[in-house]
């Protein structure tokens, strides 16, 4: 079974050419020629789209204008495009409202971005990745890496200065919750 979906729109050559060696692709090929644009996008979320031209109000189309090109060639920019989408996908986390982009180290939300430090990072993705709240002694062990001579407010204070971000970049005062049992995100 092949993982990735390469969506060519309204490219028939291309289309033919790569339907010809689809055997030996590690992708499927998909022929869509007059379709509702809108709908591309969300029929097929995870691939790539590729076109002889920009198609409008879709900006993850990989356009190609140079044919005819080298088989090779074109096999290579999928094959990049596929790459480079698996890492963006990787790299973008949703937390709750916000958008987390791990490349970039900043965590949006209505176009609104706030930068964070890797231990920052490392702590909102800890804190949401566990179901439930986080005591101080395993935040130490597992965002810290446990060094006895840490003491708790260390992390306490990380904790306080992420909220004091968050309370006044999106004013929301209530991203890190804690209670007896610790730290979590809702």
């Amino acid at each position: 079974m092949k993982n990735h979906q390469l969506v060519i729109y309204d490219f028939k050559i291309l289309f033919h050419i790569l339907d010809e060696i689809k055997e030996y692709l590690n992708f499927e090929i998909i022929n869509l020629s007059k379709v509702n644009y809108e709908n591309l996008i969300n029929e097929y979320p995870n691939s790539i789209i590729i076109s002889k031209r920009e198609i409008k109000d879709i900006k993850s189309v990989v356009v190609i204008k140079d044919f005819p090109l080298k088989i090779k060639k074109i096999i290579e920019i999928i094959n990049t495009n596929f790459l480079k989408k698996q890492f963006s996908l990787q790299s973008n986390k949703t937390i709750g409202l916000y958008s987390l982009d791990l490349n970039s180290k900043k965590i949006s939300k209505d176009n609104i971005f706030l930068e964070l430090t890797e231990k920052e990072i490392k702590l909102i993705d800890f804190l949401k990745s566990s179901k439930h709240p986080i005591s101080i002694n395993e935040l130490q062990k597992k965002v810290w890496g446990y060094v006895s001579s840490l003491e708790t407010h260390t992390v306490e204070t990380h904790v306080y200065r992420l909220r004091k971000k968050f309370s006044k970049t999106f004013s929301d005062a209530d991203f890190i919750i804690s209670n007896k049992k610790g730290y979590y995100i809702k």
